[in-house]
């Protein structure tokens, strides 16, 4: 018998913005023991359209059941599974660090460029720093910061989009407006 190898799944849910969905995603995900390794929700390139961008570890047969329990959900517009490969991704990181430390050791300017941070606020207290990357990215610039006694750190969940040369929901949505309308022409 063979291990279903798993990996790191990237879903896209378009929906409507409604109160409650996010529980229900979420439910979908508990029932099945899944843990969201990230989250996020926005507007999407489509007026009126949430999309919410989730990651999860498991195996393709089971994210595709995941797929087809969410897209039952009556405010979920559709549901999309991705592999890396597919889609290009980013998150964002933001670091707080006393002002002294950066100002004292000459380090920190060093690691800010070699991890092309961006600073967005100096205070006489404080410096924020803004990195833009993968997990792994942002992950290394907190590993070599924590020497200099970061204050605070926070990292958003995955933003996505396909490689595809259009969202793939406006073709779902052309593709069921033509359906629509051979049915209107059908009935007359």
């Amino acid at each position: 018998m063979t291990v279903m190898e798993e990996q790191l799944f990237t879903f896209t849910v378009f929906s409507e913005n409604r109160v409650g969905l996010l529980n229900q995603i979420s439910i979908i995900f508990t029932r099945r023991c899944l843990n969201i390794e990230s989250l996020s929700v926005s507007p999407s390139s489509i007026k009126g359209v949430s999309k919410f961008t989730i990651t999860c570890f498991s195996n393709r047969p089971m994210m595709e059941r995941v797929v087809k329990q969410i897209e039952k959900r009556i405010d979920v517009i559709k549901a999309y599974l991705y592999t890396d490969d597919e889609i290009v991704y980013q998150e964002i990181a933001l670091y707080k660090v006393p002002t002294p430390a950066l100002l004292d050791n000459r380090a920190i300017e060093e690691i800010i460029r070699r991890h092309n941070a961006r600073i967005l606020e100096i205070t006489r207290e404080y410096v924020i720093l803004e990195k833009t990357g993968h997990q792994e990215e942002t992950e290394a610039l907190f590993r070599e910061l924590e020497k200099y006694d970061i204050s605070q750190f926070v990292r958003s969940g995955r933003v996505a989009v396909t490689k595809s040369p259009r969202e793939l929901l406006s073709m779902y949505l052309e593709e069921q407006e033509l359906r629509r309308s051979r049915s209107n022409q059908c009935q007359e």
